[in-house]
């Protein structure tokens, strides 16, 4: 059961981390610790107690299943991808408008568009 708690834990941080930052980078962090205790729900419930590896032996009576594990591999992958490009966005949106606070980037979005509709 610690695996549970474990992903249960990882889970609220990242999601806490997401909701309470105003930081893009921050956010990104707390989407790979979810990303993470995803990663670490979906393996412990592939692993079969006594289980082994399914090769067929004498003696072996359980198998774990390798699904869940590769699905993660690709899973791995995908989110690495992902992180990379969400990362390559905040440095585009930073050298756009020198921050990458949340607030900070509204607030020059809110003067921006007062400024283009007073000048039309």
């Amino acid at each position: 059961m610690y695996n549970y708690w474990l992903a249960v834990f990882l889970m609220m941080a990242g999601f806490y981390v997401v909701i309470a930052q105003g930081n893009l980078v921050k956010k990104i962090i707390g989407l790979g610790m979810f990303q993470t205790s995803v990663f670490i729900l979906y393996i412990s419930m592939g692993k079969v107690e006594g289980g082994s590896a399914p090769i067929v032996t004498e003696g072996v009576e359980a198998y774990s299943n390798p699904v869940p594990h590769v699905l993660m591999l690709t899973a791995i992958v995908v989110g690495v991808a992902t992180t990379a490009v969400g990362l390559s966005l905040v440095v585009r949106i930073n050298e756009a408008y020198g921050s990458v606070e949340e607030d900070d980037i509204q607030e020059l979005d809110n003067e921006l568009d007062t400024i283009q509709e007073s000048g039309l």
